[in-house]
């Protein structure tokens, strides 16, 4: 295809690519730590590629962020402090802020150049950023994280690009050890983990760091994103207490709209498939 009319990633290893024809380039830039590019497409609205990977699109992005935020906000008993590490489009904070409980999200990520370029082309997803509650960082997560004090957070919200360059420590289990220091008693991380179809190796990686530091109750949901590879995403929350079951009366009453997410969704989203329930042996 002519690489001036499309914008095609390849994922060598599964033998498959992920094409979007677009219209134009609006925007392409080196920052401090990545690649940025923002194209306009025909069908999928605006479209952010970092370091040659799409990230986000106006058209498809509710899938991912709706939920990387709810399921898990629902799942804590009183989510009051959320930390958001990464998440520069602003869309995971915007979902976040949503819930009437939250009293404090504070978003950490490296590249202030992500947030900038959001607010100019993705500027439904940056309603939130003067929420009185919001506190847009632009630090090191893994940092902020360290040295946070004990008990100082609720939900942390892992929402980073692949486990490469500047995301990699994301992934490790030293990094959730820090967070199980840092969160309060009945405290969570939810991370994006891939896709169960690609990367099923890297999952259970994921989940036995978090299991080792200590994060030892997991949940993987599972969600459409076809902007992704395989078009089919994860979000494993891993706990300092038992999971159980989410707050169900409180999402079938939720006190704001959603273009995805609902308690049905939810309940859906922690069906197991065979070879995934196989391979952590659930």
């Amino acid at each position: 295809m002519n690489p001036t009319e499309w914008f095609t990633e390849q994922h060598s290893d599964a033998g498959s690519a992920f094409s979007l024809k677009i219209k134009q380039k609006l925007h392409e830039e080196q920052s401090e730590f990545q690649h940025l590019e923002i194209y306009e497409t025909e069908t999928f609205g605006n479209l952010m590629i970092i370091d040659g990977c799409t990230m986000v699109s106006t058209r498809d992005n509710f899938f991912y962020h709706e939920m990387m935020s709810h399921p898990a906000l629902f799942t804590h008993p009183d989510p009051k402090r959320v930390w958001i590490i990464g998440g520069g489009d602003c869309g995971t904070l915007r979902e976040v802020l949503k819930h009437p409980s939250v009293e404090q999200a504070v978003q950490i990520d490296i590249d202030e150049r992500v947030t900038r370029l959001a607010e100019i082309y993705f500027p439904e997803l940056c309603e939130s950023n003067n929420d009185p509650r919001a506190d847009l960082k632009f630090i090191d997560g893994i940092k902020w994280v360290k040295d946070a004090e004990p008990n100082s957070v609720d939900i942390i919200i892992v929402d980073s690009t692949d486990p490469v360059g500047p995301a990699l420590g994301l992934f490790s289990e030293e990094f959730y050890r820090d967070c199980f220091a840092c969160l309060s008693e009945n405290g969570m991380v939810v991370q994006q983990s891939e896709s169960a179809l690609y990367h099923l190796k890297l999952i259970g990686e994921m989940r036995d760091a978090m299991s080792n530091a200590g994060l030892n109750h997991l949940q993987t949901l599972f969600f459409p994103q076809c902007l992704y590879p395989s078009g089919w995403w994860s979000a494993t929350i891993a706990s300092k207490g038992e999971l159980g079951k989410f707050r169900e009366a409180d999402s079938a009453n939720k006190p704001f709209d959603t273009t995805y997410y609902n308690v049905d969704i939810h309940k859906a989203a922690l069906a197991q498939p065979e070879f995934v329930k196989k391979a952590f042996n659930l």
